[in-house]
């Protein structure tokens, strides 16, 4: 027994791992917290935010091309003077081919052009584009359903010729070295109104049309059954038609001048043919007409 009476009292360790905690249940061991130092330590670090900022030199979002709507009196020449596309009419033409097909001589009121980049796909021709003549005017006062062509190369059986002049005056033929294929009244069921309402000249696809005499574009445009057509009013108050052209140069307003160069020959419309129908009237309108043999005579115009 030791000294004093006292007991040594065994030492009891330390937890140095642990916290002896009293419950309703009993002791539990408490782990000891840890830093959140060291609970994050094992984490890896966040990965830095991206840049929102667009790379220098990115290429810019494209704009969808312009378009534009043909009107009366266009051509592709005039269409890409007048809206500075570069490369000309040519690169007009060939962005839209598969739109204006394979003659760039024709395009035709409502058509739509892309302009300065090429055309995403196929387009119909509008529908007053149809080579329908009960769509220019009515059935009982319309052109025939195909007007034909002479021969390559020859003369109709009715045919007259003559050298082209133009007079003192500034009267001229409508076209160089004129040959009418058919006459003027020349009676038939090809008409619909019984008898030809003008003079048919030969004119190759491409030859150059000409104003008759000095006066005012009235109307250039689709004309249905005549395709293509120009109707000029002269300073006597008479009016030139000039019929199934294959590319319009003046537009409605526009004044002209005898043997001026107003468009070119083709086969548009109801036409079996490259010819040119010309027709001189009392009005601006189909029904008015009058020989146009005659009426170039009266201007000294030799046929």
């Amino acid at each position: 027994m030791p000294a004093n009476g006292k007991h040594r009292r065994k030492k009891s360790r330390p937890l140095s791992r642990g916290i002896l905690a009293a419950g309703a249940g009993g002791a539990v061991l408490a782990l000891p917290l840890i830093g959140a130092t060291g609970a994050h330590a094992a984490e890896p670090a966040a990965p830095a935010a991206k840049s929102a900022a667009v790379t220098p030199g990115a290429p810019a979002a494209k704009h969808s091309p312009k378009t534009y709507t043909v009107v009366s009196g266009d051509y592709l020449a005039k269409i890409a003077t007048a809206k500075k596309i570069k490369g000309g009419w040519q690169k007009l033409y060939k962005d839209n081919r598969d739109v204006i097909g394979d003659n760039p001589s024709l395009i035709v009121p409502g058509m739509k052009l892309t302009l300065g980049a090429k055309a995403s796909g196929t387009a119909e021709k509008p529908a007053t584009a149809k080579h329908a003549a009960s769509e220019a005017k009515p059935a009982t006062k319309a052109e025939p359903a195909a007007e034909k062509a002479a021969p390559a190369g020859g003369k109709a059986a009715t045919a007259d010729s003559g050298a082209s002049q133009s007079n003192a005056s500034g009267w001229s033929a409508p076209v160089e070295n004129p040959t009418v294929t058919t006459q003027y009244h020349v009676a038939g069921a090809s008409w619909s109104s019984g008898y030809h309402t003008g003079s048919d000249f030969q004119a190759a696809s491409g030859t150059s049309v000409r104003s008759i005499g000095p006066g005012t574009v009235v109307s250039a445009g689709w004309g249905g059954a005549y395709g293509n057509e120009i109707v000029i009013q002269h300073s006597d108050g008479m009016y030139s038609q000039y019929a199934h052209l294959s590319s319009l140069e003046v537009s409605a307003g526009q004044t002209v001048t005898g043997g001026q160069e107003i468009g070119l020959s083709g086969s548009t419309g109801n036409s079996t043919g490259p010819h040119l129908h010309f027709e001189v009237r009392t009005g601006p309108s189909y029904g008015s007409d009058v020989d146009p043999i005659a009426y170039l005579r009266s201007h000294g115009v030799s046929i």
